[in-house]
Parts: structure tokens; sequence; C-alpha cells
């Protein structure tokens, strides 16, 4: 079954709020920016991130993102030392009921937008992200790099981190590649696929290691997004999902509010819940309202407070509608 959650900070704010208000139980936690490999290292300070949350009546489910870990991710010097980081948080994770890490393999450039004003319905202002808005001739500090040493990182980690959160019995998330282009001024992105995002889970196969299904990009790949959670929910490989759309292609689109997009998501829900998936589900990347100053675009307030209400409405709709026999519904 579905778990509502939400995304927070890990200090108290205005959303924390609303979400208790709203009736929401459960956290997917951000540890402190510029701080986050602290966190990450010691178990006080994320059993204190935990106890914060606990005291706030919210259960500490998901921590997302891990740190960003770049040398991972291009495999230089200083990779193991940033893995053992990794496991080091996994481990605490387990030991403190923690039961899952959402990370991605983005490297250099991480969730990328070129586009912060995007009027949607009614005026609201929504994130974009055009190719063409970038120089792809240009290249960044990182250079060139190619898929096949990306693959070879992955595969690299994968082989560390996988038996870490056997033993811990955590569960491990990876978030595909936003935006998913096969490059970015010659920086390489693999995770940009449904097939890319099954090769990545069964390099290290486990029942431990799965995906985030973050519905808005898998739509911006062009891929059918009813198809790929069936595929993964037989699979048991779905231990998180992002609940978010968007219109147009990978080359130029923009997010949506959460029932203006391209995909049916009341029939998400449904195969969601019809195939068993059994992991926390939370709005991503929300719309900027009427009287908001769009000073964090994507995750004001007003915008957050319409998607988790209406994910709630299709969860308990859902919820509902399997507990009635099929005589009631005559």
């Amino acid at each position: 079954m579905l778990i509502l959650a939400d995304y927070f900070l890990a200090e108290p704010d205005i959303q924390w709020r609303f979400a208790a208000q709203m009736g929401v139980e459960h956290a997917v936690g951000r540890m402190p920016d510029g701080y986050m490999e602290e966190y990450a290292s010691s178990y006080p300070l994320l059993k204190s991130m935990r106890d914060k949350f606990a005291e706030n009546g919210f259960h500490l489910d998901v921590i997302e993102p891990a740190c960003q870990n770049q040398k991972i991710k291009l495999g230089l010097p200083g990779r193991d030392e940033e893995i053992d980081r990794m496991i080091t948080l996994i481990t605490n994770m387990g030991k403190l009921g923690i039961g899952t890490l959402c990370y991605n393999f983005m490297a250099h450039f991480g969730w990328l937008r070129t586009r912060y004003g995007i009027s949607e319905r009614g005026g609201a202002l929504v994130t974009g992200y055009a190719q063409s808005d970038m120089d792809q001739d240009a290249f960044t500090e990182a250079g060139e790099v190619l898929h096949e040493r990306l693959w070879e990182n992955l595969e690299y980690l994968q082989k560390a981190i996988v038996p870490a959160a056997e033993r811990a019995g955590v569960k491990l998330a990876l978030h595909p590649d936003d935006p998913p282009q096969p490059y970015i001024q010659h920086v390489g992105r693999i995770l940009t696929s449904a097939e890319a995002m099954e090769k990545a889970v069964d390099l290290v196969p486990s029942p431990n290691a799965g995906i985030c299904l973050c519905q808005g990009c898998f739509a911006a790949m062009g891929e059918n997004v009813y198809d790929v959670i069936k595929v993964f929910a037989k699979k048991r490989k779905i231990n998180l999902v992002h609940f978010r759309d968007i219109r147009g292609t990978k080359d130029d689109f923009h997010e949506t509010f959460h029932d203006n997009g391209i995909t049916d998501m009341a029939r998400c829900i449904d195969l969601y819940e019809r195939n068993d998936v059994d992991c926390c589900v939370r709005v991503d990347h929300v719309p900027t309202m009427a009287g908001e100053e769009n000073n964090r675009p994507g995750y004001e307030s007003l915008g957050r407070l319409y998607a988790v209400g209406y994910l709630k409405g299709l969860l308990e709709m859902q919820h509902r509608y399997a507990e009635i026999s099929p005589e009631e519904c005559i």
C-alpha cells in the first residue's frame, strides 16, 4: 500500500505545520544543506534529525537525497571515502528505523531547469527545461564524461552499497536523471530510460535495490508511465514514488499542476495499489501560486497544499474502492 508522505527540510518550518494540519504523518527528510556530509557520517546527528521529526508527529521513513557524491559519479580520487560515508549513512539508517535512501547518479549537473517562471493554469508559475537554452557545444570543468565511464562508476558504487543495504535492512531508491538528456554540455547522463533503470538495479541483483519512480522523469523520457509502473511493480523494485507531471518532451518541457499534465494520475494510483506497491509516495515540484514570491521554484507552499490534498483524495478513493464488494457497486 502506498504511504502518504511529504518532503521536509531538516529544520521545522511552515511546511512542517501545514503537513501536520493536512494529516500527513510520514516524512521524506533532507539532511541539512551545508552539513549533509556530517549528518551522513554521524549516528548522533542522524538520530537527532529522526527524533526531531518524531517530536513533531512524523515518522522519518526516507532520507533524500544522499550527499552530492560527485567523486563517486565521476570516478575521481576520494570516491572510496564518499562510498564509505554512504555505507555509514545506510548502516545508521538501519539502526534508526529509517527504511529508504533515495539517491541519484547525475554527474556534475543535478536536477536541472533552465526556466523558473513559466505560466501554467491561471498564471501559476512552474519550472521547465529546454535543451536549446544552454550552449551544448560548451564544456564544463568536468570535461567530456562518457556513458561507459558512468556505467562503470555506477556498478562500482552498487557493488559497495547494495550489500550494506541488505545488512542494514534499508531499501535503495535510485532516482532517474532529470532532465533525461543523454548529454548536457558533454557530460553524459545514463539513467534516461526505463530500460536503463532496469539495467541499473540489476547491476547488483538484490531485493533491497530498487528505484524512485519519478513519474515526471519517465513522462519526459517519453515512456508509457503506466507500463513502467507495472514492470517495476512486478519486479518489486519501486521503493519510493515521486508524484508529479509535465507537458512537453525531454528537449523542451515544463511542469504542471498535478491534475493538468499528460498523465492520468488517478490511473497511476490505481496501478500502484492493484500491483501491491508498498512504499512512500510524495508530491514533487509544485506550482508557485498567486501571492507567493517564487523564491523557491517548485517548492513553495500553496501549490504543495493543493497537490497533497489532490493526492490524498486519490489515495482515499482507491483505498475505499478496494474495500467495496462487487455487490455494493451494483
